[in-house]
């Protein structure tokens, strides 16, 4: 059955490749001198750059590491790419259909019956524009902040400065540069406890291995300490018992179904993430059971990878619940489709006292940009009742 939905998947994206590869034959080089003899070798190299994130991901045990990143940046913008041409063309072939009814556009223009090379030129051209500013999008991380009321005394603590950040997803793409950029703005910021709410790495842990990012994330500050769970992609590449050695060797304690008092005011619950029960067959534990031995009296906070099943969590009294995973759909109009997926996909959601913050994440995965939203890390003053 798997091995059928892969096979449905690779011929949709073959199919969905070559759509594009045709357009791109037509509009620019169909007319150009000796265009035939060119051809086979024209459908080639589209293949090895339509295909090259996927042979990156299958290879990558085998390929130099500075050639597999070449690889897989070809290969992650290609998906960006096909991403918008895909609605671009869709678009003409609307406006073409409604034109032989209104015939408000001259035909010359939407160039039929094939491209023209100006038509191909201005979608090149477009296409180019979109993807610089979603690189330098990607690029340039925000601080959100978020001052909240929680209606709960804790102990001697009447405030906490918490930072929370999600998707990292470190790896072939996002490498040292990365970490380092966003350890320094997390310590700038001067919390008094960080909070991970998953997807550090992406699918690849060995890039976190070759370049000791250990080194970075111990240099983290925080007096109440440094707390992560995992997310799915943890449990993707199959590495989640490497992930939390890795993290656990950086300083950061991972929560993995666990409950832990924070200065002994505040329960701080880390869920293990809905989807490693499709890996390891290890159902993960119901809030209830994880609140048993809590002090119901003290501030319930959550970190939980995806903002999925809401209403455990109110039921359950939490007061607040940190997610991602989400990425706001990282490439408009994507956030449509998280929008109807997800009940708050991104920012603040309140249900009486329990409120939930879902980050868009710091990262990317596959195509490194960003459109429609901005990557961050999330800035958050809690007050407590006295």
């Amino acid at each position: 059955m798997f091995s059928l939905v892969i096979l449905i998947a690779f011929l949709i994206y073959g199919g969905i490749n070559y759509w594009i590869g045709r357009w791109v034959w037509l509009g620019m080089f169909e007319y150009l001198p000796n265009a035939k003899a060119w051809r086979k070798y024209y459908w080639l190299l589209f293949s090895v750059i339509a295909f090259s994130y996927i042979l990156g991901q299958a290879f990558q045990k085998y390929i130099p590491a500075n050639l597999n990143r070449m690889i897989a940046y070809i290969g992650a913008y290609w998906l960006g790419a096909m991403f918008y041409l895909v609605l671009i063309l869709l678009l003409l072939e609307i406006l073409r259909i409604v034109n032989k009814f209104i015939n408000f556009i001259p035909q010359t223009l939407l160039g039929k019956p094939t491209f023209n090379f100006a038509l191909s030129f201005i979608i090149f051209f477009s296409l180019t524009c979109i993807l610089a500013y979603g690189t330098w999008n990607a690029q340039n991380p925000r601080v959100h902040h978020y001052d909240l009321k929680i209606n709960k005394p804790a102990g001697n603590i009447k405030t906490l400065h918490a930072v929370m950040i999600s998707d990292i997803h470190l790896g072939t793409i996002n490498q040292e540069n990365t970490l380092v950029g966003l350890i320094n703005r997390v310590n700038a910021l001067h919390p008094d406890v960080i909070l991970f709410a998953g997807d550090v790495f992406d699918e690849n842990v060995e890039v976190f291995v070759q370049q000791k990012m250990a080194i970075p994330f111990q240099s983290l500050k925080a007096p109440y300490g440094t707390y992560a769970v995992l997310g799915n992609h943890e449990y993707i590449g199959g590495h989640a018992e490497e992930a939390v050695h890795y993290l656990d060797e950086a300083g950061i304690h991972v929560l993995r179904d666990q409950t832990v008092e924070i200065a002994n005011s505040i329960n701080l619950v880390g869920r293990d993430d809905l989807s490693g029960a499709r890996f390891n067959g290890i159902k993960r534990a119901d809030l209830q059971s994880l609140l048993k031995n809590a002090d119901r009296q003290l501030p319930i906070l959550v970190l939980d990878h995806q903002p999925s099943h809401l209403e455990e969590a109110e039921k359950e009294g939490v007061d607040l619940q940190l997610s991602g995973h989400t990425h706001h759909g990282q490439l408009w109009p994507a956030q449509w489709v998280t929008q109807c997926i997800f009940e708050k996909d991104w920012g603040l959601l309140q249900k009486g006292t329990y409120n939930l913050i879902v980050s868009d994440g710091y990262g990317t995965w596959g195509p490194p940009i960003r459109l429609g939203n901005h990557p961050e890390i999330v800035d958050l003053q809690l007050q407590f009742q006295p």
